[in-house]
């Protein structure tokens, strides 16, 4: 068993919104030269490919990395709904921890329609009946769109348990801007005050329209390499993998018709409590956090299943500023999900690039001071959740 697995390089096209990007291939083939050129390798180089996507036909990885070249290596279709970058990632990983290859490349990208997520195949039972059964229990949430519903009912339910106002919601949104600023690959990076946030139209529970993030186009692309391939071609990556795990829903989903639960929270604190675990780590330890904020409620969700603050708390985590710039840990750097864009198959592996910059020293004005130690969190309902927690080197 290879043990160390590096982040050889990393690419990421900006995102953009739908109808004014490139097509699919154009995007996945960009990412792809950019982590090409940023690990200084050549494409032949690499053994194999997971390619990760949502809304596409099959085999539309072939046709992003057939622009970048045909040399006949496997390669892998991904779609585990937003987790499918960080699950392309992840199976990246096992091959090379494995053994199985030295040299390995994650793409993910996005080609996405305007407006809400919509079900492509209502000829057929959907995977998300079981989750929003759970929501459609919630006063009002049986009229909004899928995603909206799940969320927006979870949001409400942690109000209702923990007495967090509308302002700490907006506050999510508030910071995400914030740090959206200074990303030149970023959507939206244009700040907002409070009062906007809360102003923009009702969609259900604490949510408003700025607090759900946009449908977006992009690509994102990582390469993983063994120690033993980085060393025989003279590579400095910088930075490692030292644990990541992956995890799938379990009955306490669903039992107590609880929204928190059915969003994921227990999914979250599985793969985290597992990556604490096995790294040594703990997350008072962590030094940047990139994690899925499709929605302000997910964000104070996940402060509390990732152990950032204790259950309860994330009102006053936010409030005293530590999920920022000389808190306790910044999260969102890039702006997250909110304001960078969720692109849903890109999205796991643009967490991946901005934590590599961050630990490299290269993010720029976004930069936190000294990371060591950053942690990312990638959510799919239906589900999964990826948690991988990487470290300078």
């Amino acid at each position: 068993m290879v043990t160390d697995v590096l982040v050889a390089g990393v690419g990421m096209t900006a995102f953009v919104k739908p109808g004014t990007s490139p097509s699919y291939n154009e995007l996945g083939s960009a990412a792809a030269r950019a982590a090409l050129a940023d690990a200084s390798i050549d494409y032949r180089d690499i053994e194999q490919a997971y390619t990760g996507y949502v809304y596409g036909d099959s085999t539309s990885g072939q046709a992003a990395l057939y622009e970048v070249g045909l040399t006949g290596i496997p390669i892998v279709n991904v779609n585990n709904n937003c987790a499918t970058g960080s699950t392309a990632l992840f199976l990246a990983r096992q091959a090379i921890a494995s053994g199985s290859a030295d040299c390995v490349l994650a793409l993910g990208f996005e080609q996405m329609a305007p407006g809400a997520l919509q079900e492509l195949y209502p000829d057929r039972p959907t995977p998300l009946s079981r989750f929003t059964a759970v929501a459609d229990q919630v006063e009002g949430a049986q009229s909004a769109p899928m995603a909206i519903k799940l969320f927006g009912a979870a949001g409400l339910e942690y109000q209702q348990r923990y007495g967090a106002d509308n302002a700490t919601f907006a506050k999510v949104t508030e910071k995400a801007r914030r740090h959206a600023e200074h990303n030149d690959r970023a959507i939206f990076r244009t700040p907002l005050s409070v009062e906007e946030i809360l102003a923009s139209p009702h969609m259900l529970g604490p949510l408003t329209r700025l607090q759900c993030c946009p449908p977006t186009c992009g690509g994102a692309a990582a390469i993983l390499v063994s120690k033993r391939f980085a060393d025989k071609h003279g590579l400095s990556p910088g930075v490692a993998i030292r644990a990541q795990a992956m995890t799938t829903d379990t009955a306490t989903s669903f039992d107590g018709a609880s929204p928190i639960k059915a969003v994921g929270y227990d999914l979250t604190r599985n793969a985290a409590d597992q990556v604490y675990e096995r790294s040594g780590v703990g997350p008072d330890d962590l030094d940047v956090v990139e994690l899925h904020d499709c929605f302000t409620a997910n964000e104070i969700l996940s402060y509390e299943g990732l152990r950032l603050t204790p259950e309860g708390s994330a009102a006053k985590f936010v409030s005293d500023n530590d999920n920022s710039y000389g808190g306790k840990v910044v999260t969102n750097p890039s702006g997250g999900l909110l304001s960078k864009g969720h692109p849903l198959g890109a999205t796991g592996l643009a967490q991946c690039a901005e934590l590599t910059w961050q630990l490299r020293d290269r993010a720029g004005v976004r930069q936190v001071e000294g990371a060591r130690l950053a942690l990312q969190h990638n959510l799919g309902l239906g589900g999964a959740c990826v948690v991988t927690l990487y470290e300078r080197v």
